[in-house]
């Protein structure tokens, strides 16, 4: 990141707007077909990601309220969006605990077919968001959200994997706990980001 982010001007690209519009769309609709057939797969990972689509969703709808407004204000907004990702990923270790614990066996059939929708979803998000990587904290964070759920989205269809030659549950809270750490780094890659831009703008 520049030193020269603190004198950023707001971002008022069209295209970069009608991006966040279509990959809102696209993980608000994934969410709710992700989480009900997460909960009758019994698939953790599952679970996991459609809450990540939820949180993606919410922080695409984030980017369009702060896109045009000054840096400060974007990088506060990115500050929230950071501790939201870092929540997820707390929520996310402890449910895999749980089903750890409990001995849960989700259906590898229907963990590798949502796997393979969800994975198609967040790689159009993703190459949509590709020139938009390099901004600032704000796009910076919505680009490492559609980056984690590709790399989510294959580690589930690993697990799916997993489930049906093992015939455990651990393979999928084995990614469930991945993806956790993954939100953790991202939370704190972005609120790191965006507290470097509130101290210089302060400055």
């Amino acid at each position: 990141m520049s030193a020269t982010c603190c004198n950023a001007a707001p971002i008022n690209d069209p295209g970069y707007r009608r991006v966040l519009w279509v990959v809102l769309a696209i993980n608000a609709s994934m969410f709710i077909a992700e989480l009900l057939l997460g909960f009758a797969a019994r698939s953790v990972s599952l679970q996991a990601d459609a809450l990540d689509f939820l949180g993606d969703a919410a922080n695409y709808g984030i980017s369009l309220l702060v896109t045009g407004l000054q840096l400060h204000h974007r990088s506060r907004a990115t500050f929230v969006k950071g501790v939201t990702m870092g929540g997820f990923g707390v929520w996310i270790l402890v449910s895999a605990l749980w089903h750890a614990a409990h001995g849960t066996l989700p259906s590898a059939s229907t963990m590798g077919q949502v796997g393979v929708a969800a994975l198609a979803a967040n790689a159009v998000s993703f190459g949509l968001l590709w020139k938009f990587r390099s901004g600032d904290s704000n796009m910076r964070s919505v680009w490492l959200c559609s980056r984690n759920d590709v790399i989510g989205n294959i580690a589930v269809l690993l697990a799916a994997l997993g489930v049906f030659g093992t015939s455990r549950g651990w393979p999928d809270v084995l990614v469930a706990i991945i993806m956790a750490g993954l939100a953790v780094q991202a939370s704190w890659i972005v609120t790191t980001a965006a507290t470097r831009e509130l101290s210089r703008v302060r400055a």
